[in-house]
């Protein structure tokens, strides 16, 4: 007997709610984690939220961040001037492992398609936090989308 998967992350990791659940899990690791606490100073609960919908977006679900908060544009704009390094880069890793244990289902392809998304996105947050505030990014292109097979 075959299972079937469903068409997309976004559906396999519980839609909206699954990805607040990892949102929520995941930034209450961060928050008390010494290293990577400090990049989150500014840290609201919408915060949880907004990830979340991104999200979703990335994962195949609706394109609630490009038609609501501001797109992959805001998203990267988001990360100017934190001056993130490759040890908070790698701790995020971490805790966003842990996170994708405790809440996405027990799926050994979701939960790698996951954080293989993670890895390639924190490189580019890292990446694009040494940049300043204000800095023109030119036009990034539109929300990457992450399937069964990586990037889309």
């Amino acid at each position: 007997m075959t299972t079937e998967r469903p068409e997309t992350l976004y559906e396999a990791v519980g839609g909206i709610e699954g990805l607040r659940r990892l949102s929520d899990a995941f930034y209450d690791a961060v928050l008390a984690d010494p290293l990577l606490a400090p990049v989150f100073a500014d840290f609201s609960r919408t915060h949880i939220e907004h990830v979340a919908v991104w999200l979703g977006e990335v994962f195949g679900g609706p394109a609630a961040f490009t038609a609501d908060l501001g797109g992959h544009q805001a998203l990267l704009r988001a990360h100017l001037g934190l001056a993130i390094n490759e040890a908070q880069r790698v701790r995020w890793m971490e805790l966003m492992g842990a996170a994708v244990d405790k809440e996405l289902p027990d799926d050994a392809l979701l939960r790698r398609r996951v954080m293989e998304y993670f890895d390639w996105g924190t490189r580019i947050a890292r990446d694009v936090s040494a940049g300043q505030a204000g800095e023109d990014l030119g036009e990034p292109g539109p929300t990457p989308r992450w399937g069964w097979d990586g990037l889309v």
